[in-house]
């Protein structure tokens, strides 16, 4: 049975681009993840064709119109069916940019059938951008999967009847994409469980953590420290849409105030910029955030699950993956986790060697690239041969050797060495050791500390190295270790701090009034220099200063040198965040048997 085709396949690589203005052209390379694979020289790629398709669709209570590209092996036809691989695009990109449309060539290269398509709000999209909700952009994609199944058509006559079927109205496809992209994977597994692979790339679990982030270990109903940075430069993008990709699709807009995303979006930016957590606020604040998030439909999600995160992201740490993966594992659902190098925070453009490289597209010669394949060998064509790997992967950059730079293991690290914060800013490894003490800094109403400028590196501004200004920050420093020590995960610290002033309005009712901090772990050279360790920091805004209270610090892979020493921080502010309202001074006292404990994951203790 021929396939009616009414548009003319395109030659690939012949689409004109259109350019953008130069701020959401910078801003968009940060957000949109590239993943540029092409077919290696040494294989030998299968010719397909392409053809552009628009899907009219009901969703949210609103008509949307997606624009799509369909991307068709040669030789795959009803008798010759394949699998199907599904994927849009990252926030402010579109199924037209190249790291887009690269997905659908990488894989129908490779015989698949490759559905590629802009997301809501995005390119030649219609509809209001809705932070990848799954009763939203998760239903759109499910209606392209019924196009894969061959029960719908798209808008112009066009059917796929060579897609495989696992049953009747059920094709085999899976899902890839990063960022934005990646976490819509997960909306529409949720909602449409004939999706029968994910591979979701540095996306998030928690919205309200993302971008409102409180590392205080149970305290997710206390509002955090506003990444200001991050959170409005996705904003910027989002509102200035129909500016940059001109489109007078009607769907599109909302109204004068609130001109690109949905309403609640608009007003948890805003709520969040004002810099007030008024408890009447708060709780829709974090209840819209993790609506739209993994963290509250991942237990819909039955297919089998290849999660990648970066190590260099301050956007969407190891912590959300890690999250994602302990709750998929705990359902049952067959889930395995790697961390690799780059993330939103760098390495997208130039991944170090070995690394899945977004500009050559070694898909079939790096660690990731390997696993990728493999694991939609086994779940899209059924290999029983394909294996799907280790549980656990992370990637070392103190090997040099491209070959070996990841190691595996069966499980996560657990938390196996205990450091004391000594009263003389020593960070002792016996709790004897702790020197009786109380230091103090104090918030003044200005930033004093800096981690890392979000965007500095699209806009082209050069990020200053990371500091911390004397007085407003205290540090406890370890003796030169003897060996090595490899930390993996997230490190984790108990601390108690005194701060008169904060306590008067701890129940003010404005959750804003609350004590913020940022814990940090540096790396000291044996020369004196420091290296904020992948310039995370882990925000706290302290639930009760009268009790101790645990911090979950952001994961890192992280080698210490021999003779190099760790140093623990806490600091009053960091620019990337919104932090203290006015002046606080903060007290930390330490004693032999109440003192601050900083636990750390080590591999081989």
């Amino acid at each position: 049975m021929e396939v009616h085709v009414s548009r003319r396949p395109r030659v690939p690589g012949s689409r004109a681009r259109r350019t953008r203005a130069p701020l959401a052209l910078a801003l968009g390379a940060a957000l949109t993840v590239p993943l540029a694979f092409t077919a290696p020289a040494s294989a030998a790629p299968v010719p397909y064709s392409v053809t552009a398709l628009t899907f009219t669709v009901e969703a949210g209570g609103r008509t949307c119109t997606i624009d799509a590209d369909l991307y068709r092996p040669a030789g795959v036809d009803r008798d010759h069916p394949a699998p199907a691989v599904l994927a849009t695009n990252g926030f402010g990109g579109s199924k037209s940019d190249g790291s887009t449309d690269a997905i659908g060539k990488a894989f129908a290269a490779r015989g698949y059938v490759g559905l590629v398509y802009s997301g809501l709000g995005f390119g030649g999209s219609g509809c209001l951008i809705s932070l990848d909700d799954p009763r939203i952009d998760g239903v759109a994609a499910s209606r392209l999967v019924d196009f894969l199944a061959g029960t719908r058509a798209a808008d112009d006559g066009t059917r796929a009847d060579y897609v495989a079927r696992d049953g009747k109205a059920d094709p085999r496809v899976g899902m890839i994409g990063g960022s934005y992209g990646g976490a819509v994977q997960m909306a529409t597994a949720a909602v449409d469980h004939r999706v029968d692979a994910l591979v979701p790339l540095i996306t998030w679990h928690d919205l309200a953590y993302s971008l409102d982030p409180n590392n205080a270990v149970g305290a997710s109903q206390v509002p955090g420290a506003f990444k200001w940075q991050w959170a409005n430069g996705f904003y910027l993008i989002g509102e200035t849409q129909p500016l940059t990709e001109p489109n007078l699709d009607p769907s599109r807009i909302n109204n004068l105030t609130c001109l690109h995303f949905v309403s609640d979006a608009c007003r948890t930016v805003r709520t969040l910029n004002s810099g007030s957590y008024p408890a009447a606020r708060t709780g829709p604040l974090l209840d819209y955030a993790r609506s739209v998030s993994p963290v509250s439909y991942l237990r819909g999600v039955r297919a089998p699950t290849l999660l990648v995160q970066g190590q260099s992201d301050s956007l969407f740490n190891l912590n959300e993956a890690t999250a994602t993966y302990k709750a998929l594992k705990a359902q049952g659902t067959t889930t395995r986790m790697i961390w690799q190098s780059w993330g939103h925070s760098g390495g997208l453009t130039d991944p170090a060697s070995g690394e899945l490289n977004l500009s050559q597209g070694n898909l079939e010669t790096s660690y990731v690239g390997k696993r990728i394949l493999a694991w939609f060998d086994r779940y899209l064509r059924h290999r029983e041969d394909a294996g799907t790997g280790p549980a656990f992967a992370y990637y070392r950059d103190w090997i040099t050797d491209p070959g070996h730079t990841y190691a595996t293991a069966d499980r996560l690290p657990s938390l196996s060495r205990t450091l004391y914060l000594s009263g003389d800013g020593k960070l002792v490894d016996d709790r004897k050791k702790v020197a009786r003490g109380s230091r103090e800094y104090r918030n003044l109403p200005l930033p004093t500390s800096h981690s890392e400028s979000s965007l500095a590196g699209v806009v082209g501004v050069p990020d200053p190295a990371p500091y911390d200004t004397p007085g407003t920050y205290l540090g406890w420093t370890g003796e030169p270790l003897p060996r090595a020590v490899d930390v993996v995960g997230a490190p984790r610290a108990t601390l108690k701090v005194v701060s008169p002033r904060t306590e008067r309005v701890q129940d003010s009712g404005d959750a804003a009034d609350k004590l913020v901090l940022f814990a940090k772990l540096y790396d000291v050279a044996p020369d004196g220099t420091k290296t904020l360790v992948h310039r995370l920091v882990a925000p706290v805004r302290v639930p009760d200063v009268t009790r101790s209270f645990t911090v979950s610090l952001p994961g890192i892979v992280h080698r210490y040198e021999a003779g190099h020493r760790l140093r623990f921080v806490v600091a009053a502010s960091d620019d990337a965040y919104f932090g203290n309202k006015g002046v606080k001074p903060v007290t930390v006292t330490s004693s032999p048997g109440d003192t601050g404990v900083l636990e750390l994951p080590v591999v081989g203790d």
